[in-house]
């Protein structure tokens, strides 16, 4: 496989843009998550507690990951705990399908619910994408 410095001319403005498009997302989601958190609340299945502090916790997070990629040293970190955070989310998505909930002041849209539901693979795929790219090594994310 070809390192960040051999990839095309091409393929490093695509990356740059994935990677800037996949942080202003999740920045912006994140802050949606404290500026209108009830409709995310909304949609937290009821056994788990405090869904609103969950919805301002996974906004921080979002926040926090979204602005990680911006920075080369913490992107492939970055990256990975958006995989995680995408991961963790899933279920308050398969909650709003199964249970037809709707999402703030939107009637529930079933066929919108479950065709959502496939777009956290397409998430974590740009996530893993974007920080599998990063031009500084796995080790240089810690430090």
């Amino acid at each position: 496989m070809a390192g960040p410095d051999t990839r095309s001319s091409f393929a490093r403005r695509a990356h740059v843009l994935l990677t800037l498009l996949l942080a202003g997302v999740m920045i912006a989601a994140g802050v949606a998550h404290f500026v209108t958190p009830e409709p995310f609340v909304g949609i937290v299945p009821n056994v788990l507690p405090a869904p609103r502090t969950l919805v301002l916790v996974s906004g921080v997070f979002e926040i926090l990951g979204g602005a990680g990629l911006l920075i080369p040293r913490t992107r492939r970190a970055a990256a990975w705990g958006l995989i995680a955070l995408y991961v963790a989310v899933f279920p308050a998505n398969i909650n709003m399908a199964v249970n037809g909930l709707p999402f703030g002041d939107h009637p529930p849209d079933p066929v919108l619910a479950w065709l959502r539901l496939p777009f956290q693979a397409v998430f974590i795929a740009w996530a893993w994408y974007v920080g599998r790219l990063s031009r500084e090594p796995a080790s240089a994310a810690s430090a």
